[in-house]
């Protein structure tokens, strides 16, 4: 099965990789919903993407990649004894609020918060959307605050229009957002 047919082609990657560089919005399935995400590191798109969903701003978001290793940029250096707990838990809808780098953007971690929640998702279209663009990716549910996530490519036509990318696919059998576990305890938060 075809997870992702738009980004199949190198020319349609380089196009969407413009696109988020640029401080664009895409939408893409998870494990659960379609996932409403930008590059993590630009603050242009992280108020672009709270402004879309009216999202408050001080809430945090979660960011997803192919790897611990896709990631690690945006975390201060974990444990060995953290980076075996996480190797042996990911992929899955598992999302650990780890200590985050420096240079981590306030509205990603969230207002007043020195943590990053961040994933390698079970689904491996989302995964693999990371791989290709060579990025992580922010990972907030595709709706705007308080309406159901959308669960369809045509929902998230619907309620966005033309303001994100749309990465079509089939969103995975999670009937539940992701867990959040905070990494250093082990409390889950979610």
């Amino acid at each position: 099965m075809i997870m992702f047919p738009r980004i199949l082609s190198a020319a349609t990657q380089r196009r969407l990789q413009a696109h988020l560089k640029k401080g664009g919005l895409v939408a893409y399935p998870t494990e659960s919903c379609y996932g409403l995400g930008c590059v993590p590191t630009l603050s242009k798109a992280l108020n672009q993407l709270i402004h879309l969903k009216k999202r408050p701003q001080h809430k945090g978001m979660i960011v997803i990649g192919h790897s611990l290793e896709q990631l690690q940029p945006l975390l201060q250096r974990p444990s060995e004894n953290i980076k075996t707990m996480l190797h042996e838990a990911w992929p899955a809808p598992k999302t650990f609020l780890l200590p985050a780098g420096k240079k981590v953007l306030p509205a990603l971690r969230g207002k007043g918060r020195s943590k990053l929640a961040v994933r390698v998702p079970a689904h491996a279209g989302a995964r693999r959307l990371c791989q290709v663009l060579e990025m992580p990716l922010v990972s907030t549910s595709c709706n705007r605050a308080g309406k159901r996530a959308c669960k369809t490519e045509r929902e998230v036509r619907r309620q966005f229009g033309r303001k994100v990318w749309v990465v079509g696919g089939l969103i995975g059998k999670q009937k539940t957002p992701s867990q959040i576990i905070d990494g250093e305890t082990g409390a889950r938060l979610r």
